[in-house]
C-alpha cells in the first residue's frame, strides 16, 4: 500500500468509523456469538500473496464485527466502560503515525516532556496535592510528578515496587520473605496479582462489611498490622480504593494514612474509575487525606473520554519508583539529568499516549469534563430512584459516582442471576454482576460518551419487564 492508497483508504477507514459510531446502537450490545466462532471462517494460514483491501473490510464487516461486544454502545452498564472520543480517537491516530518509542527523553523529546505537562494539567483538574505534580505553585521542580501506565493494574504493580524497594533499604535480602501487603476484600484483583508477580508472600485482604458501606475499617486494618508485627512480618504496602470495582466503595483515606505512616507502610489509592470524578469538585469528599498518600492512579480511559490505554499514576516521590525500576545499559545512556520514562515502569518502550490525552482536555476543557461527569451521575440517580420506587429490588450498596447495585429483594442468587442473563440475551443492554456479603449484585454502570436518558429509561424498562417474566413465571 503506497502512500496515495493509504490517504484514499484512511478516509475510507474514518468514514467506517464514524458509520459504526452512529449505528453501533442497533448492533446487540453483548456479541451473540459461541466460543470458537471465528477459526471456521478464516484460512488456517496466512495468505502466500497480499490481498485487496477490500476483501479485508469485508472480512471485518462478516467476520469481525459480529464477533465484538460493542463496549461504545450506549447501551453498554456493564463492568466500567472503555469510552472514547473523536478527540481522542484522532489523537491515537497521530500517536500510530508518529510511532515513537518514548523509553528516555532523547528517543522523542516530545513525547517526553508533553506528557509531564499534561499530567500536571490534569493533577490541578483533580485538585491533587501540589506535592504530586512535577513542579510546584512556585514554579520549582518537585520530587513527585504522573506517568502514564498501560492500566491501573500496571500502576498498583509498579507502586508495590517502590514500596518493596523503599522498604528493603538497608536490609538483608531474606527479609522480603517477611513482607506483607494489605487491601480490603474489595480491592481489585491486580492487588493480588501484582504480590504474585513481585514475590510478595504475605497478603492480607480484610473484609470489608455492609455496615461500613463495603470500604477498609481502620481498626480492622490495625489489628491484622499489629499481629503480622507481633509475628516477625514487615508491613510495608497498603492499597487503599476511591471506588472500588463491585460498588464504588471509598476506603477512608485520612485514618488509613495515618495508620500506615505510623508502620512505614506505602499507601497506594487505587482511583482507577472514580478517580476522574474529582474534576467535580462537589466529588473530592471521599479524597480527605490523599496527601499522605504516596501514589495515586486513575484511568482516563474508564471515564474522562480517553479511548484504551491511558492511565495515569501519580507519585509523591518519584525516587522509589527510580530506584526500584531504573536499570540502564550502556547504549541506553543519555547525558544530563532529562527526564526518562523508562525508569518508571516495567516495560522499556511506550507508546505517545499524552497526545490523545492532550487532545482531549483542549477539546472539552474543565468545563466539558464537568457537564459531561455530572450527566452521568444525573443518569445514575434516575436508576437509583427507578430501585428505590419498585417494590420488587433494593440496593445493594449505596449508589456511589454513576454506579448503582442492585438486586431482586429476597431472592435468590440463581434467580438475580437469572435475571440479568434474560437481559444480556436480548442484545439490548448488557449488565454486569458481583457478589456483596455471597449475594449476587447487579451493576448498573453509566459512563458510555453516548449514553442519554432514552438509553438508561429503555434499560431500566427492560430489566423491569424481565423481572415480571421471571416472578410470574415462578409463580404459575
Amino acid at each position: 500500500m503506497d502512500i496515495e492508497e493509504f490517504r484514499r483508504r484512511g478516509k475510507e477507514m474514518v468514514d467506517l468509523m464514524c458509520n459504526y459510531y452512529t449505528t453501533v446502537h442497533e448492533r446487540p450490545v453483548r456479541s451473540q456469538v459461541e466460543p470458537g466462532y471465528l477459526r471456521p471462517l478464516l484460512p488456517d494460514a496466512a495468505p502466500a500473496e497480499g490481498e485487496s483491501f477490500d476483501d479485508i473490510l469485508s472480512d471485518v464487516q462478516s467476520h469481525i464485527l459480529p464477533g465484538i461486544t460493542h463496549w461504545q454502545s450506549p447501551s453498554f452498564f456493564a463492568y466500567f466502560s472503555a469510552n472514547s472520543s473523536p478527540p481522542g480517537l484522532l489523537g491515537e491516530m497521530l500517536s500510530s503515525a508518529l510511532n515513537t518509542i518514548g523509553f528516555s527523553w532523547i528517543t522523542s523529546p516530545a513525547s517526553t516532556e508533553l506528557e509531564t505537562i499534561v499530567l500536571d494539567w490534569l493533577g490541578k483538574l483533580l485538585g491533587l496535592p501540589h506535592a504530586f505534580l512535577a513542579v510546584g505553585p512556585d514554579g520549582k521542580l518537585g520530587r513527585g510528578g504522573g506517568v502514564i501506565q498501560s492500566t491501573a493494574s500496571e500502576a498498583t504493580l509498579v507502586a508495590l515496587l517502590a514500596a518493596r524497594s523503599r522498604a528493603m533499604a538497608g536490609r538483608p535480602p531474606e527479609d522480603a520473605l517477611r513482607l506483607v501487603a494489605y487491601s480490603s476484600d474489595q480491592a481489585h484483583s491486580c492487588m493480588q496479582k501484582a504480590c504474585m508477580i513481585s514475590g510478595t508472600r504475605h497478603m492480607r485482604q480484610l473484609r470489608a462489611r455492609a455496615d461500613r458501606a463495603w470500604a477498609l475499617d481502620p481498626e480492622d486494618l490495625q489489628a491484622a498490622v499489629e499481629a503480622d508485627v507481633a509475628a516477625g512480618l514487615i508491613p510495608f504496602y497498603l492499597v487503599a480504593t476511591f471506588g472500588t470495582t463491585s460498588s464504588c466503595a471509598v476506603d477512608p483515606l485520612r485514618p488509613l494514612g495515618e495508620l500506615a505512616a505510623r508502620h512505614g507502610m506505602w499507601m497506594h489509592v487505587d482511583a482507577a474509575y472514580a478517580g476522574v470524578a474529582a474534576i467535580l469538585p462537589e466529588q473530592r469528599a471521599g479524597l480527605d487525606g490523599l496527601e499522605l498518600a504516596h501514589s495515586f492512579d486513575t484511568n482516563c480511559h474508564k471515564w474522562l473520554l480517553v479511548n484504551f490505554d491511558c492511565s495515569c499514576l501519580w507519585v509523591r516521590d518519584a525516587e522509589p519508583l527510580k530506584e526500584a525500576l531504573s536499570l540502564t545499559p550502556h547504549f541506553l545512556r543519555a547525558k544530563g539529568n532529562a527526564l526518562d520514562y523508562k525508569d518508571w515502569q516495567v516495560p522499556l518502550g511506550r507508546r505517545f499516549r499524552a497526545l490523545k490525552l492532550w487532545f482531549v482536555l483542549r477539546t472539552y476543557g474543565r468545563a466539558g469534563l464537568q457537564a459531561y461527569l455530572r450527566h452521568h451521575l444525573a443518569l445514575a440517580a434516575t436508576v437509583e430512584a427507578r430501585v428505590r420506587a419498585d417494590a420488587r429490588f433494593e440496593l445493594a450498596a449505596p449508589p456511589r459516582f454513576a454506579l448503582v447495585c442492585f438486586r431482586l429483594k429476597g431472592a435468590s442468587c440463581e434467580q438475580n442471576a437469572a435475571l440479568i442473563e434474560s437481559v444480556n440475551q436480548t442484545g439490548r443492554a448488557f449488565l454486569s454482576h458481583t457478589e456483596l456479603g455471597s449475594q449476587y449484585t447487579l451493576r448498573f454502570a453509566i459512563s458510555g460518551a453516548q449514553t442519554q436518558a432514552c438509553h438508561v429509561d429503555a434499560a431500566w424498562q427492560l430489566v423491569a419487564d424481565k423481572a415480571s417474566e421471571l416472578l410470574g413465571a415462578q409463580h404459575l
